[in-house]
This record gives structure tokens, sequence and C-alpha cells, in this order.
């Protein structure tokens, strides 16, 4: 463990080593918080793997983030090709 006050050290649980897969996302807010949902979809049904609830400060940090990231990747390994969405509305019950 550091001394390092400006270091945090962050606990990574084993059974969350593999991640989850999640190959949709519903987002919700409210005035003071971002919901994001992250749903497997296996037609005909889906399950919810993960539910974030973030700050709007942070969610536009997350946001900030993942667009750096996605040009790093897309520098690294080329542009990433959209297709189209999925058809059918989801519902989270």
């Amino acid at each position: 463990m550091s001394n390092d006050p400006n270091q945090i050290n962050v606990e990574f649980p084993k059974e969350m080593v593999g991640g989850d897969y999640a190959n949709n996302m519903a987002v919700t807010h409210t005035a003071e918080e971002f919901i994001m949902d992250y749903i497997m979809i296996a037609p005909p049904a889906g399950v919810v793997k993960s539910r974030i609830v973030v700050s709007p400060g942070h969610m536009k940090r997350i946001i900030h983030a993942l667009q750096e990231n996605l040009e790093k990747y897309e520098q690294k390994f080329g542009p990433i090709q959209m297709v189209e969405e999925p058809g059918g509305e989801v519902t989270i019950q």
C-alpha cells in the first residue's frame, strides 16, 4: 500500500474479473443522476446485467473518456463501421 495521499487503491473483486457481456444499454435520468442499465438480449428475452448510477458531472467525464478511447481505438485499428440498430422495443420490468 502506498503512502501517497493522491493514490487511491481500488479493490477488484475476483468474481468480477471476467466481466459481464452486454449488447444493449438503456439510459434514463433525473435532475440528480443518470441511470445506465447494461442489458444482454438474446431474443425473445433479455436480462439486465448491471445498473450504474452516476451524477451528471461524472456522466460528462464518462462520455469524455469514452470518446477519447474510441478515437485511440480507431487510430490503432481503423474506423468502426456503424451497423443498423436491431428492431423492436426494449422494456425493463
